[in-house]
Order: structure tokens, then sequence, then C-alpha cells
């Protein structure tokens, strides 16, 4: 069934209407939006200026150049930046102030690209840039323009500034006065924060302001208080409020309130620092029982035999100033037992009978006077080749086992040969020594590998076998060429000296034959003109000696009768000059004139006197 509605009814009027209100009301808006659209179309084009302009209140590192031409507003700002190129800002840091100025520093600022950002900032089409002016109006902006500045520069007035500025915090600490311990309080420092300074030094530089300018300071606060250290003040009071006994079997020693006050190290709660060194070092002398290394005693027969070792015991620092610190620490029973290490000799006994020394290898002596200072000399340098050990294979070093003949050695200065005359020097006298241990090895019938022979020669000692020796350059060597330790020992008399070289007798026969001792050349003759003589008087002072050559060779066999070498040493010695004196030569008589009178002629007869020659004598060098 169809149902009809009148088209007058209240429904279909109703239908009708609600299209023409929507109409309506569509047009009344449209008509609203294109008038607010040509409003603030307007009121853009008001506040738009002139684009050639930079939008008012616009401020350039705090200058105000709004209405101003980017041209215009970029010669402003260099002209003020040039005229404070010289003006220092004053920076402060407490009562400190600090004068610099940009160009100190080398600051520069792109005045170009701050006014081409103020002027984007206000810029556009229309009333675009209408609106962004007036955004710049009801808040207003400060444009920071980019700087620059010399690193180097900078670097080093951050560094200078901190060395000023910079003041470190004091730590509370603990304080003995006498037998007292106090707390003295700490205090607050202070430090350049250099990366906000570095910010801040050119920020105010290339400013155009010359205000006084703050730098950033950091508070350097204390970490130890007066609070943290009241345990440790009353600990370190307990330690030294009465004496401690220290004990090493039945020995006892008494550390006394004073002295450990002294070694207590209040930093660290601790018997350490140079103190607590020093009296551990005494202590250490008072207590240890030094290790003996085992030795060799040669008997009157040349024999050899060990000496054995023994064990030390050395004071062990560490535990005992542990214990000391335990005992002091306690109200009572202050005992402290001192703890002992057992220290090992070197050489234990086994080591030193395997090193085979047990007889006589070779042995030679000497005999020596002169001064006390040469005697002197001679003592100290068989001293110090005393007790030497040379192992299979090994070389020995005059030199090297010496070192350099110093007075910081006690070397004194005495007769020596210098350049092949007699001089004093420091040393003189070490040469006996050498001598006597060439000789040593000499007879042991060991290879000798380094030999110098004095460049004067001396009667007292062998033919052809002295040895000179002369630091760091002119050395004696030689080697043990025996399959055992050799033990070099000197005994030194008042006026002897022998030399032994110890290990495993080789039995070795040595055969030397000297060439006799050959004069190469006369002595140079010096002579000088004496006016205390008659004319054509001679004196001789000294005969002086030629030079002279020699040579020694050595044949060294084996048990069995077997050649081991055959070496021959040559040796050259300088002449000392022929030193005479002579009478002034006589003045000729003038000649008489001839007359008829008899002349009487008179004979002087000269006389050439001649001192005895002396024996031959020459002072050891």
């Amino acid at each position: 069934m169809r149902l009809f509605v009148a088209a007058s009814s209240p429904a279909v009027r109703a239908r009708r209407r609600a299209p023409a209100r929507s109409r309506v009301w569509t047009r009344r808006l449209a008509v609203l939006a294109i008038l607010g659209g040509l409003t603030a179309i307007g009121l853009g084009l008001v506040f738009a200026g002139s684009p050639d302009r930079l939008a008012k209140n616009t401020r350039i590192a705090g200058v105000d150049v709004g209405g101003l031409t980017p041209a215009d507003a970029r010669r402003l700002l260099a002209q003020r930046s040039e005229r404070l190129a010289s003006v220092p800002v004053v920076f402060t840091a407490g009562d400190r102030q600090f004068r610099i100025t940009p160009r100190q520093l080398g600051v520069q600022v792109d005045w170009n690209a701050a006014v081409a950002n103020a002027h984007e900032q206000g810029d556009g089409f229309g009333f675009v840039r209408g609106y962004r002016r007036l955004e710049l109006e009801l808040f207003p902006q400060d444009v920071v323009p980019r700087t620059r500045a010399y690193d180097a520069g900078l670097n080093y007035k951050l560094q200078l500034l901190a060395r000023a500025v910079d003041r470190p915090h004091r730590e509370a600490r603990l304080v003995r006065r006498g037998l007292h311990i106090t707390i003295a309080a700490g205090a607050t420092g202070r430090t350049l924060d250099r990366a906000a300074a570095r910010d801040v030094l050119v920020a105010a530089l290339a400013s155009l302001s010359r205000a006084p300018v703050a730098l950033p300071i950091r508070v350097d606060e204390p970490r130890v208080t007066v609070a943290s250290l009241t345990p440790s003040q009353r600990a370190a009071s307990r330690i030294i409020a009465a004496p401690v006994t220290l004990t090493v079997g039945p020995t006892r020693f008494r550390l006394p309130r004073w002295r450990l006050a002294k070694l207590l190290d209040l930093s660290t709660m601790r018997f350490t620092g140079p103190a607590a060194g020093a009296y551990f070092t005494r202590l250490e002398k008072t207590v240890d029982t030094p290790p003996r290394d085992a030795d060799f005693a040669p008997a009157a027969d040349g024999s050899v035999h060990v000496v054995a070792a023994k064990a030390g015991l050395a004071l062990d620092v560490p535990t005992s100033a542990a214990r000391i610190l335990a005992a002091a620490a306690r109200p009572q029973n202050r005992v402290a037992p001192l703890a002992l290490t057992v220290s090992q000799p070197a050489r234990s006994t086994a080591q030193a009978a395997a090193m085979g020394i047990t007889g006589t290898v070779g042995a030679y002596e000497t005999f020596y006077g002169g001064i006390a200072n040469r005697i002197h000399n001679v003592q100290l340098v068989a001293h110090l080749v005393d007790h030497k050990f040379i192992a299979p294979g090994a070389t020995f070093s005059f030199n090297n086992t010496t070192g350099e003949r110093s007075a910081a050695k006690g070397f004194l200065e005495a007769p020596v040969i210098v350049n092949g005359e007699l001089q004093t020097g420091l040393g003189g006298g070490v040469c006996q020594v050498s001598t006597t241990v060439f000789n040593a090895a000499y007879e042991a019938g060991l290879p000798i590998t380094a030999r110098t022979n004095h460049a004067l020669y001396i009667s007292h000692y062998p033919l052809g076998r002295d040895a000179t020796v002369d630091y760091p350059g002119i050395d004696l060597k030689f080697v043990n060429d025996t399959k055992h330790w050799l033990l070099l020992r000197t005994e030194v008399g008042s006026s002897s000296l022998r030399v032994v070289l110890y290990g495993a007798p080789q039995h070795r026969r040595v055969e030397s034959v000297a060439a006799p001792l050959r004069t190469v050349a006369p002595p140079v003759v010096q002579k000088t003109v004496d006016a205390t003589l008659e004319p054509g008087q001679v004196v001789v002072d000294d005969y002086g000696a030629p030079a002279q050559t020699t040579s020694v060779e050595r044949k060294v066999y084996d048990p069995d009768g077997k050649l081991l070498s055959d070496a021959t040493w040559y040796s050259s010695y300088r002449s000392t000059p022929k030193i005479i004196r002579v009478g002034p030569t006589p003045v000729p008589k003038k000649k008489q004139p001839k007359d008829t009178t008899t002349t009487t002629t008179t004979t002087t007869t000269t006389t050439t006197t001649a001192k005895k020659p002396p024996p031959r004598t020459t002072t050891q060098p």
C-alpha cells in the first residue's frame, strides 16, 4: 500500500527551509573570511616597511641597528668594533682583575654574516615581512655574531689566568706538636673553569660593551675534613701514649714515646718516611748478622782449603714495623718481637769447593820504597786487586779491576813517569803492583794478552819483565786458560809486595831467556852556560841514560814436557838527557903594538872539572 504526503505539510516545508539557511551561513562565512584575509594582509602591509632596511628594534651585539640599511649597519658595527679593538675588557675573579683587549687575542667578528642574519629574520614577501617584523617588535632578539680568536694566544692567556686564579684547596691534616696530636682545619680553594672561560673571553671581547665581566670559577672543596680525621687523631694519640719494647731473643730495646712520635707518618698512620727509614737502617746494623761467603785459606806449604760458608740473620723491616705499630696501638702489653729472616751467603761451601781452588798456580814478590805517598798508593792499589776471582776462560783486566786512580779513592801525589820524564802525579806507585801481577801471571805460565813496558828502564825489575798501566788506555791483561777458577791475592808488607794466584796447580814449567840490554842511541846532551864557573870549565850534573832495548822469551811446558806456548815480549826504553854546565867563553886579549922591548909570554892551562859518574839510580814509578 502506498503512502502519500501532502505538499503543504509541515515536514515538507521544514525540508525546504534547511538548505536555504545553510546557503546563507556559507555566504556569510565566506564574506567574513575574505574580510579577515584582507585585514590580515593589510595589517602585514602596514608593518612590512622597506625591504631595503632592517626591521625596527633589530639588535646586533647589543647595538640597535633597526631602520638602517644593511650596508649602514655593517659600517656602524665595524667602526665601533675597530675603536674598541685596543680598549680592554676588565675580567674579575674574586679580588683579582685582568685587563685584556681584543687585539691581544686576535678576536675577529663576522659583522657581514651577523647583519645578513638579522636582515633575513625581518625579510620576506609583502605582508609576510610585515608579520615577521611585527614579531620582532613584540619579541625583540639580539643577534650574536660569529667570532674567532687566535687559539695559541687564547690558550696561553687561559693558562696565565688559571695560574693567577687557581688556589688549591687545603685538606684538613693531623699535626704533631711535641707529644700532642691535633687537627689543622682545611680550606676551600678555587679553580678557573677553562672551558667556560674560553667562551666568556671571546664573547666579551667580541661585544661592543666594556662592562666588567666575571670569569667562571669553580669551588674546590677539600675532601678531608676535621670530622673525618677525628678517629685517626685518637689512634695517633694512642700510639704515642707510652713506649714500646722490642725483643730479639733475649735482647730487649726500648722505643720511647718521642721516638714513636717521630717515626709515625700522620698522613698514612704507619711507620714510614725518612725518619722511620733512618731508624730501621740503624736497627738493621744492630740486629743483623751478615752471612759469610765460603772462602779460601792458604797454608804455609801453598795448599788451599775451603772455609765453610755461614748463613746470617736479617731484620724483616716491613713485618717488624707492622708488629711495632700493632703493639703501639694497644693500651697494654706494648711488646713487639722483631721479625728476622735467614740471609743466605752469595757463595755456598759447595759452590766454593766446585771452583777447584786447591793450591798455588803462580806467585811473585817485589820490593818497594820511596816517599810516604808512594808507599800509600802501592798498598791502596794492592788492596783493590786483592781477593779477585777469575773464571775459567775469563780475562783479568788490571784497569777494570781497580777503576780510575783518583783522589776520591784515596790516591796521593807521588813520582810517576809521564811521556818519558819522571814527574809527580796522582797514583805514583801503581805500576809496582801491575809489574808484580804481571810476573805472577808470567811465572804461572798464563797467556798474557796486554802488557806495556815503562818508558824508562828500571833496573830493579827482572830484565824485560816490567809492566806499566795508565787508566783507561794502557792496561795489563791475562787469561785464565785453566779449567778451574783462579783467586788473586796480595800480601802487602812495609817494603814488599807479594802476588799469589791460587787455583788448581797446573805444574807447568816456565823457561825464560832475556836478551842483553842493548843501547840504540846515546843520550842527548843538554848544555847550559854557568857564569859562576871558570872559562872553559865543564861540570856534568847528570850523565843521563842511552835509549835501550831488550826482549824476553818465555816457553811454557805442561808436566809431560809438551810445549804449550812460546811468546816474546819486546821492551824499548827512552833515553834521558846528559846535563852539563860550562863556564863562559874567555874574552880575547887586545893585541899590543910592536916595540923593541923583549916580551915574556905566559901560558895559561885550562882545567876541565868533571864529577865522577854516580851509580845509576831510578826512582820507582
